[in-house]
């Protein structure tokens, strides 16, 4: 992002709307990607097309040469990435709906292993001399290659139905099952809004909205901060970014094995407390090589926010994975205003205060009741007696 900054002379207002502008219109344009996705067939249709403009994409930021340009490719990337990568994610939750919390380890931790590369690729594509141009030609090639993969596999299963009324169930369960209408079909946009109460699914999104401050919008000020407030170089930022993913990598790596002791919910507050402290600690504390350290700790004890909160958010609306997918499009519209409510406080206050607004991230969630109970159904590590 530095080279990016200094290459286009962008503001760090403009910094932020690269983040915040994408997410809002490509949420946007992503809301019905989700609802459409619950036919088997319909789904790998919408997963390759998603694919193809992925790649586009990646190609056109890599290419871009003015702001506009390179916001214009962003926007596209974002619902591009929805039917490319989410809905992935949803075949998957589907496939295994009793772990869910587990296998969004393992998937997170794929992902991870993704990203670490790319920090990775920009240090070796500036050491032989390059820019950060052909990295991003690099990855939509790698991007490529994927699509290739999913081109080959089998065809994609339809997802399960929703549960209908049970003799024992509540009324409001009952009632919110009736209302699913036809198994695997989109309820409506009302009776879709009170499925999405009953089922508790808001504080899910709310709550990951609120955590990916910390996630991906502090990733992507990271750079900025080092260079512009911390005063490291471009390619020291770049191994700064490499820290925070491959500790990051390393914490997914751990976190499937302990949820199959520990519940969930329990790490996650866990994780939260740590957070709390460690995120702190990295903008006090002086020197690159300690701020590192302090980083990777960060990163590993942040690894359990998604994956858990985005299980609990399937695990909320079963039978409705598409629902999901959705939902968190439309979460999107409001978490698009984190990135660019920190690119304005940097631009009149300064980075450094724009980042130590994040220290509230860990309060928001210690005390939200979400994460204190759960609403329904036995934790996810009880769920089953036997391993993968």
């Amino acid at each position: 992002m530095p080279l990016i900054k200094h290459d286009l002379a962008l503001t760090y207002l403009q910094v932020g709307l690269l983040a915040a502008v994408p997410l809002l219109l490509g949420s946007l344009i992503e809301l019905p990607i989700g609802v459409l996705s619950e036919a088997g067939r319909r789904r790998r249709r919408l997963i390759l097309a998603g694919g193809l403009v992925f790649i586009g994409a990646v190609a056109a930021a890599g290419l871009a040469r003015s702001f506009p340009a390179l916001l214009a490719a962003l926007v596209v990337f974002f619902p591009a990435s929805g039917a490319f990568v989410s809905l992935t994610q949803s075949v998957l939750m589907d496939a295994y709906p009793e772990r869910r919390a587990r296998h969004m380890a393992r998937w997170t931790l794929a992902g991870a292993a993704g990203a670490v590369a790319g920090p990775l690729l920009v240090t070796a594509v500036l050491a032989a001399g390059g820019s950060w141009r052909l990295a991003f030609l690099l990855v939509a090639a790698a991007g490529a290659v994927s699509w290739l993969a999913i081109m080959t596999a089998g065809p994609i299963p339809p997802g399960p139905t929703p549960p209908g009324p049970t003799p024992g169930g509540t009324a409001d369960a009952q009632s919110t099952a009736r209302e699913g209408g036809e198994p695997g079909g989109w309820p409506g946009l009302g009776t879709a809004l009170r499925i999405t109460a009953r089922a508790g699914a808001v504080r899910w999104l709310l709550l990951l909205e609120a955590s990916d401050l910390l996630l991906d919008v502090f990733t992507s000020f990271l750079a900025l901060y080092l260079v512009y407030s911390a005063h490291a170089s471009p390619s020291v930022a770049a191994l700064g970014v490499a820290v925070r993913l491959g500790a990051g990598l390393a914490g997914y790596a751990l976190l499937a094995p302990v949820l199959e002791r520990l519940d969930s919910l329990q790490v996650l507050r866990a994780s939260v407390l740590l957070a709390g402290v460690l995120y702190p600690a990295f903008l006090l504390v002086p020197g690159i090589g300690p701020k590192l350290v302090v980083l990777g700790a960060l990163s590993m004890a942040t690894a359990p926010w998604y994956p858990v909160l985005m299980a609990e958010l399937y695990g909320s609306l079963p039978g409705r994975s598409g629902l999901a997918v959705s939902l968190s499009s439309a979460a999107g519209l409001v978490g698009g205003i984190g990135p660019l409510a920190v690119g304005l406080l940097a631009g009149h206050l300064g980075l450094g205060w724009a980042m130590t607004a994040l220290c509230g991230v860990p309060l928001i969630m210690l005390f939200a009741p979400a994460v204190h109970r759960r609403t329904g159904g036995a934790p996810d590590s009880a769920k089953l007696g036997c391993r993968d």
